[in-house]
């Protein structure tokens, strides 16, 4: 699945061709992905003029100079082709500017579109509940102290609540953890604050430097432009099950389950 430096990089791939652009043409290919296409989406974006791009948690934000944000969600399998040579069938929902033409492409149909009042977007019930973004001043030891406080849950499990904070996934969190030596099975409750000191810098720098490199492409993710992030190939632990850790010699990469997910973690590094 798309996550989070999947999403951003998308949206900064779409605002170079899209940010101050008319949108002259909406074709809309099937009634449906996840959900329904919104039935004024045609009339409410054709016409419009998309005044700036942005990202939430794991959501892109198209807005526009109605009033009217376009929220997506990839999915599991969504990406968006910018001016692409052939029509793909699972191209669902098409926009055109005068000079482009942007194809939301996902074979799978786990993605999604909505439309919302922009002023109310943060009143929109996927975005209310979230927590602080990663990337942002929000995002503090202290605030995950106060949010681990007496919890007895695993701290791998913790990070991907999205109120804790917004739009982490299963890969940056096994990755953040490594980095910071902090092994995932630990309750939360039971981190001390030099422990999450050492945490918080890590989320930051291991979501900035996957951005950086265009992200991770598992699977058939790619880039609005069609080329593949290559951040994969710098993962220290996700799926790595086996492998001898980077960091300790003695070091073998562990897979586990939690929460119905795996998790990656090497034994010597992370207490």
């Amino acid at each position: 699945m798309p996550e989070l430096p999947e999403v951003e990089t998308t949206v900064r791939g779409l605002a170079r061709f899209l940010e101050g652009e008319q949108i002259t043409r909406v074709q809309v290919n099937r009634p449906d992905m996840r959900r329904p296409f919104p039935p004024d989406l045609v009339q409410m974006i054709t016409g419009a003029t998309i005044t700036g791009l942005g990202r939430r948690a794991k959501y892109g934000l198209l807005h526009t100079n109605r009033d009217t944000t376009l929220i997506f969600h990839l999915g599991m399998s969504g990406r968006w082709r910018i001016d692409p040579d052939i029509a793909d069938k699972h191209d669902h929902l098409v926009l055109e500017t005068k000079d482009h033409s942007f194809s939301l492409c996902d074979p799978r149909r786990f993605g999604w579109v909505d439309l919302v009042a922009t002023d109310r977007l943060g009143e929109w019930p996927s975005i209310a509940s979230l927590g602080p973004e990663p990337l942002g001043p929000e995002l503090t030891a202290k605030h995950l102290y106060a949010a681990f406080k007496d919890r007895k849950q695993a701290v791998k499990l913790l990070l991907l609540d999205q109120r804790i904070v917004a739009g982490l996934g299963n890969i940056y969190v096994c990755e953040a953890l490594f980095r910071a030596g902090i092994r995932p099975t630990k309750p939360g409750g039971k981190l001390t604050r030099p422990a999450l000191r050492r945490l918080v810098p890590e989320i930051k720098a291991v979501l900035e430097q996957s951005i950086e490199d265009g992200g991770s492409s598992l699977r058939d993710y790619a880039r609005p432009d069609g080329e593949l992030g290559y951040f994969a190939t710098r993962f220290a632990v996700y799926g790595r099950e086996g492998e001898p850790c980077i960091r300790h010699d003695d070091g073998i990469i562990k897979r586990i389950e939690q929460g119905g997910r795996s998790t990656w973690y090497c034994p010597k590094c992370q207490k």
